[in-house]
């Protein structure tokens, strides 16, 4: 017996970030948009705990117990007293190491997944709360569709969204690493004060209108210039993408993928072709969002 969830990558349309926390953690005003790239994860019972993974960049994914799916599934076994013998097997849409959330994504479906296959009967508040011990990012690959991410990201409130909004993500010849981004983050901020992240009031509202025009005008990232210190070269892409008609073009998180907002789905195939041609990144996708979260199919 098997259970197969399907789990969206996200987008940062605004990414706010605070000082560092005595925790090391910072302070976030995180807004997310989940996107139509899939991570599908299956769970079948075995003897014992294994992960496999097919798909690109496949072989950047550690197979072992720090792999957020697997964790996931242990975190869960040990709240029900049961053991975590299953193979996970992932596969593989979402770029690695991007910034789009791939592992996050992995987490919340094995333990959608997990929950599923062997029947605990855990509230969605239960899941969120184990998806918030994983990551970050975890709870809202849970979630889904847009929302706000506040504290280090993982207290979510969910946002109203009055279309579909048309993006094309340029995939870098390598990956960062999130902790040296944010690490880079403190070293460029060293001597300032840095604000209390809060939510752009303007961006909220382009989002709840579905209007493409007024969030180009409002998406940010506090990440960006952290993210293009230790990879230069992305600043080319993200002039490559303007070039080629983009309303707006970010770094997509910590990075390295870019995102580009489009008008619409034809404008993002136009993009998508230009970048292919520019020679400043190693793939291209379009997307669309927002979508649902972690599903079971």
């Amino acid at each position: 017996m098997s259970v197969t969830v399907r789990v969206p990558a996200k987008v940062n349309v605004q990414l706010a970030v605070g000082a560092a926390r005595p925790d090391g953690y910072h302070d976030l005003a995180n807004v997310f948009l989940a996107v139509g790239l899939h991570d599908e994860v299956t769970v079948t019972a075995a003897d014992e705990l294994r992960v496999t993974c097919a798909g690109p960049d496949a072989a950047q994914v550690p197979l072992d117990r720090t792999n957020l799916a697997a964790r996931a599934a242990l975190l869960l076994a040990e709240r029900y007293g049961r053991d975590a013998d299953v193979h996970l097997h992932i596969a593989k849409d979402i770029p690695v190491a991007g910034g789009m959330a791939g592992g996050s994504a992995d987490g919340a479906g094995a333990l959608l997944a997990c929950d599923a296959l062997w029947g605990t009967g855990a509230s969605r508040e239960e899941l969120l709360d184990i998806c918030a011990e994983l990551g970050s990012d975890v709870p809202f690959s849970l979630v889904g569709g847009a929302a706000l991410g506040t504290g280090r990201g993982e207290r979510l409130t969910g946002l109203e969204v009055g279309g579909a909004f048309h993006w094309v993500f340029a995939m870098a010849s390598r990956g960062l690493s999130t902790p040296a981004v944010f690490r880079e983050f403190d070293r460029l901020g060293e001597g300032r004060k840095i604000p209390e992240p809060v939510a752009s009031r303007e961006l909220l509202e382009a989002l709840a209108k579905g209007d493409a025009d007024a969030l180009a005008a409002t998406v940010s990232n506090d990440l960006q210039p952290a993210a293009l210190s230790l990879f230069p070269e992305l600043a080319d892409t993200l002039a490559a993408g303007r070039a080629a008609g983009a309303l707006a073009s970010l770094v997509s998180g910590s990075g390295p993928t870019t995102a580009f907002l489009a008008r619409d789905a034809e404008a993002a195939e136009g993009i998508a072709g230009a970048l292919r041609a520019s020679g400043t990144c190693r793939d291209v996708r379009t997307a669309s969002g927002p979508v649902p979260g972690a599903t079971v199919v």
